[in-house]
């Protein structure tokens, strides 16, 4: 029933509360409430951030990570590893180009915003709803220099905050110029370089000061994707990236279409990019050490290496030039205090960059006789010593030359030379096989060593620089010498936090040892097996050849220089026609031609100053003459023979009775000695090959010249 009113008309219902048009106007209070409360937040954040800020040099200072440049023994760059940030430059050095092709590239609206682009965030999302796919803001400079110091990158919402919330406090802290400054310095343009002079000094070759459009085109255009458009990586696709760039200055008007037309993209030239061959293996090897050497503080360092880039290209040429077809290579070359002069550990380091001079693991061959040859001269053999090259068995095991000839008695000398098999087999029985691993630990081999009798031919694995060192210290004089690649390392501020210092205090044999192993070794160059090895001068060293032709070694020393080289394949199949003294020597020589060429000739010292126990004096050489004997009595004192004292004492004892000769025994007793001294006696060893001096005006026998080369074989 409708309800009316007092004049009869019809009462309309009251409207419900609320409406559309209520909450509308609830939602613009709420909303201006949550947004007064946001902003509100927002200031307190922002400030707060401001307080926390570090100043304008702190900020200068900190790294965003360690650089560590390279140098040469000579100071040549060799290469830039982990960040590098060049020199920091003003505002004002930066060339006016490269700030704009920044500026209009990556923010083109930067001197009128406070941090964040509210139109590039509108225009964001605009894209985003239009295109129905997620938003893509992009960041302006400000946001940017506060992702790279003060965040990861890291996609997400928090983080994004995070970094509008840093980008509008360093706006309130910092001036324009001083954030772009600190922008330019510290951006990353890959290769590892951060800032616009680290950039321009790696991909041109200059500093940024400098820098021509184009070029500051290129850089500019890095940023987006450092590792795409890097001109190392593709030299077409920065060019690209670049012309992109100028053609968005041309549109915001920061170059005319003329300065655009005048830049010539494609004649900028790209510095070559270093460090990315055979001198890796180097620093793959040395710069590790880098952390038992100092302390990691995080500051960027120069390494001084040992490396000389002379002989480090004419390494690498060498074993390039004569390395068997499908075969590897690899070279080591030691000063004579151990610095390392050059490292080839493959012929290509962008194929494979498997390091064979330190890590590889082959048998040596006959080169391992060098340490058979020094056990035996330790012993008491010298190199004119008679030995017999005939067939011999020891424990089942019978060794033969290669060839199958035998020579029957020659010197020492000439069977080291023409690297008889069957004469080191019988010295290896002789002194032992423990003596001779015990010699090659000695001379710096780390690698495990069987003590079988195969062993004097070299059947333990060992690695190419161990062997290197084990030469170096026969060239040394038998002093211990140990590898290192680093000589010093600074500070960018050239402050020393290392400084090598080379030990040469460790003896390991006598001098008159490695004057004869010198004297074997220089024989084997002049007219043995390492013929091939002679580069006119004085040359002392070792070939070596496994079974089946699976290595080719050929190790030795000229002018305070020893180098070792290795031939071979990686899965250790053999090499037809590879053996100690054709391919390794060769490579040899013409490297050592080079690394040679500016020093003097050195001749070896091969005079043998044997030790006294060695000499093997008769009696009478080491008494003297009879008529030279001087007699003492009991007290000591020196009387004439047949005298005894002119008034006879009754109380004395009875007179003693003096020898005919003078002995030790007598000295000892008359001089109240309680132990008698002995004489140091000729070395007693257990049975050995037969060994003979030359009888007196024979020919010397230095080489056999009946004697065909013998290769290497086991």
């Amino acid at each position: 029933m409708a309800v009316k009113d007092k004049g009869g008309r019809a009462k309309s219902k009251p409207k419900p509360a609320g409406g559309p048009r209520l909450w509308f106007w609830r939602i613009v209070k709420i909303g201006s409430a949550a947004a007064l409360v946001g902003l509100i937040g927002l200031i307190v954040a922002v400030v707060t951030v401001m307080g926390s800020l570090p100043s304008f040099q702190d900020m200068k200072s900190s790294p965003n990570g360690q650089m560590i440049l390279v140098r040469a023994a000579d100071g040549t760059e060799i290469m830039q590893l982990g960040p590098s940030f060049g020199n920091w430059l003003a505002i004002e050095d930066i060339p006016q180009t490269m700030k704009d092709a920044m500026i209009s590239v990556e923010d083109r609206r930067y001197a009128y915003h406070p941090g964040v682009d509210p139109i590039g965030i509108g225009r964001a999302i605009y894209n985003s709803v239009a295109g129905g796919g997620r938003v893509r803001a992009t960041s302006t400079i400000t946001q940017q220099l506060a992702r790279n110091v003060f965040l990861s990158n890291s996609r997400s919402y928090t983080r994004k905050i995070r970094e509008g919330v840093l980008a509008l406090a360093l706006e309130r802290k910092f001036s324009k110029d001083q954030i772009l400054e600190l922008y330019l310095n510290k951006v990353y343009f890959g290769g590892g370089a951060y800032g616009v002079d680290s950039a321009a000094r790696k991909f041109f070759n200059h500093d940024a000061r400098t820098l021509s459009l184009a070029e500051s085109a290129i850089i500019a255009g890095l940023v987006k994707a450092p590792s795409r458009y890097s001109p190392t990586a593709d030299t077409e696709a920065a060019l690209g990236r670049a012309g992109v760039v100028l053609m968005v200055m041309q549109d915001v008007g920061t170059i005319t279409p003329a300065q655009a037309a005048e830049a010539d993209l494609q004649g900028v030239e790209f510095a070559p990019e270093k460090g990315q061959n055979s001198v890796r293996y180097f620093t793959d090897w040395a710069l590790p050490q880098l952390d038992t050497l100092i302390e990691d503080d995080g500051q960027p360092i120069v390494v001084w290496t040992t490396l000389d880039l002379n002989m480090q290209r004419a390494g690498t040429a060498a074993i390039q030039a004569n390395v068997p077809r499908g075969a590897q290579g690899a070279l080591v070359s030691l000063d004579r205090d151990g610095a390392v002069r050059a490292m080839v550990g493959g012929t290509d380091y962008v194929t494979s960059n498997y390091n064979r001079a330190t890590s590889a693991l082959r048998q040596p061959g006959s080169a391992w006789k060098l340490f058979v040859y020094l056990t035996a001269l330790e012993s008491g053999y010298t190199p004119e010593d008679i030995v017999t090259d005939a067939p011999v068995t020891i424990g089942g095991w019978t060794p033969r030359n290669s060839g199958g000839s035998y020579a029957g008695d020659i010197t020492l000398r000439t069977a080291f030379a023409y690297s008889k098999n069957t004469v080191a087999a019988r010295i290896g029985e002789d002194v032992g096989t423990s003596s001779i691993a015990n010699m090659a630990r000695r001379f710096g081999i780390t690698t495990p060593i069987t003590t079988l009798p195969s062993m004097v031919l070299g059947s333990s694995e060992v690695r190419v620089i161990d062997m290197v060192r084990a030469f170096a210290g026969v060239s040394s004089g038998g002093v211990a010498i140990s590898p290192y690649g680093i000589t010093k390392v600074t500070t960018s501020d050239g402050d020393v936090l290392y400084q090598h210092e080379a030990d040469m205090s460790q003896v390991l044999v006598p001098p008159h040892v490695t004057a004869g192993m010198t004297d074997l070794l220089q024989t084997a160059v002049n007219v043995g097996t390492g013929r091939a090895a002679q580069i006119g001068r004085p040359v002392a060293g070792k070939t070596g050849t496994t079974n089946s032709n699976k290595d080719g070694w050929f190790l030795g020393f000229s002018s305070g220089i020893t180098t070792g080289v290795w031939m071979g394949r990686d899965d250790a199949r053999p090499v037809g026609g590879l053996q100690g003294g054709t391919a390794p020597a060769r490579a040899f020589a013409a490297y050592m031609k080079v690394a040679v060429a500016k020093r003097k000739v050195e001749p070896f010292d091969t005079e043998l100053v044997l030790p006294e126990w060695q000499l093997e004096p008769d009696d009478e050489a080491y008494f003297g003459s009879p008529d030279d004997v001087v007699f003492i009595d009991e007290n000591g004192n020196p009387i004439e023979p047949g005298r005894g004292p002119e008034v006879p004492d009754p109380f004395a004892p009875p007179p003693v009775q003096l020898p005919e000769r003078l002995d030790d025994n007598f000295i000892d007793r008359a001089l109240g000695r309680d132990q008698p001294t002995q004489r140091p006696q000729t070395r007693q060893a257990e049975p050995r090959p037969p060994v003979r001096r030359p009888p007196p005006g024979s020919q010397d026998e230095r080489v056999a010249p009946v004697l065909r080369d013998e290769d290497d074989g086991q």
